[in-house]
């Protein structure tokens, strides 16, 4: 294989945040720091900043089709992911698309509720992306709100309360799922992890940092370029280790916010800490 041809190509599938911590901005920054060529399809404009979200101008569902097929009628994509989705009719395109031309694996990050804890899409939004788009993922990753929503659950609080979710969640339909523990207290942050072959906890220290601005997107994306890489034949034992370095990369990140003087409040993580 050539150098060129093990250059993967990956795809966001996201909203513009002009802070440059989140959203689209976060996934090509997290793909380029791990060594893939990103590529985009914006669902949303946003004016936010660290401090909040303005304003939102959604795109139209006919131009977002008309944005993926300009990209997979040119580009052979190995992975992408797709983050917010807040209505039927661009869930509807994006499956789609999809279903004609699939990448070797879709992450899909159900970006529903914001860090203040408000719902940011309605029901018909929430219904969309669990009985459309879910089925067609390779690997989901909800945070515990998130999941919470998927399900009309309560939110859980406790290890036992993840665990206990994680059934209901499989049954959705994507193979693999990450549920992410970091609204929990404590010294960890304690992710549960669910694959065809086993389950089990993926935890890292607690990084005590503002600069937590776009930690789900960067995470979902860092595991969609460690997926991209992985050779024809991998394992569930190398699918684990891909989603561990995605991880292990998103905690250096954290830990290197610092370094980035951006922003009065929530600031971003540090992308480029391996290159900076």
């Amino acid at each position: 294989m050539s150098n060129a041809a093990s250059i993967r190509r990956v795809l966001t599938i996201a909203g513009s945040d002009p802070s440059g911590g989140a959203g689209m901005q976060a996934d090509l920054k997290t793909f380029s720091a791990l060594g893939c060529y990103g590529t985009s399809v914006i669902t949303a404009l946003t004016a936010q900043n660290t401090q909040g979200v303005r304003g939102v101008e959604p795109v139209s569902p006919g131009f977002i089709a008309e944005q993926l097929d300009a990209v997979l009628d040119d580009i052979a994509l190995d992975a992408v992911k797709i983050g917010m989705v807040a209505s039927r009719e661009v869930a509807e395109v994006i499956a789609a698309a999809f279903r004609q031309r699939r990448p070797r694996w879709i992450i899909l990050d159900p970006v529903m509720v914001a860090k203040s804890g408000d719902v940011l899409v309605d029901d018909a939004g929430i219904a969309a992306v669990r009985d459309v788009l879910l089925p067609l993922a390779d690997m989901i990753t909800p945070n515990m709100p998130e999941a919470a929503v998927l399900l009309d659950a309560d939110t859980p609080a406790t290890a036992a309360d993840m665990e206990a979710l994680m059934p209901p969640l499989t049954r959705l339909g994507a193979p693999r799922v990450l549920l992410k523990g970091g609204h929990m207290r404590g010294d960890e942050c304690p992710d549960l992890l669910a694959t065809p072959e086993r389950q089990e906890w993926l935890t890292a220290p607690r990084v005590v940092t503002q600069n937590l601005h776009g930690t789900g997107c960067s995470l979902s994306s860092a595991i969609a370029a460690t997926l991209s890489r992985l050779p024809g034949g991998f394992s569930d034992a190398d699918v684990v280790a891909a989603i561990r370095e995605a991880r292990e990369w998103l905690q250096v990140a954290l830990e290197a916010g610092k370094r980035l003087d951006v922003g009065e409040e929530c600031g971003p993580v540090h992308h480029f800490h391996a290159w900076w």
